[in-house]
């Protein structure tokens, strides 16, 4: 989809403020209200907008403790790959989950409380995922950056 300036405009405000009222985002972006809404519409039926969420704090929440795990996977093929990505679809420590290119299989992000949860975690949930034949973790001592894709530019 293009995306022109004005388009751009209302997704980097809706970034920093997903609450914003319509008539105050149409003075932000230099629009009116109705050409402002429609454009509005327009991104979220066509997708570019998934949805509006609260941004919730990990650290006030105890969850400060943030574990990269590259997992190998024992099997390959396209029904063990979908069974894995449905069950970790399904685990909310697991933050994110991408396939790799590499000499591993998938990178996840995983959140916990502290290290003690950590290992439980890896050896009650990580381990139980479906075809995981081997699992080695990173553990972050410090968040640089974490920003959200609205958020570059």
């Amino acid at each position: 989809m293009n995306l022109d300036r004005f388009d751009r405009a209302i997704l980097s405000v809706l970034a920093e403020d997903g609450r914003i009222s319509i008539t105050d985002l149409a003075k932000r972006i230099g629009l009116s209200k109705s050409p402002t809404q429609a454009r509005l519409r327009r991104l979220e039926q066509t997708g570019v907008i998934i949805g509006y969420r609260a941004l919730l704090d990990p650290i006030q929440l105890g969850l400060d403790h943030v574990a990269f795990v590259e997992v190998r996977l024992s099997d390959t093929r396209e029904n063990a790959l979908r069974a894995f990505n449905a069950a970790v679809a399904k685990v909310p420590e697991i933050e994110q989950a991408h396939m790799i290119a590499g000499n591993f299989d998938y990178l996840l992000k995983v959140r916990t409380s502290d290290m003690s949860r950590y290992r439980q975690f890896l050896g009650e949930t990580i381990s139980m995922l479906p075809h995981v034949a081997g699992t080695s973790t990173y553990v972050a001592m410090e968040a640089v950056k974490e920003t959200m894709l609205a958020d570059s530019p």
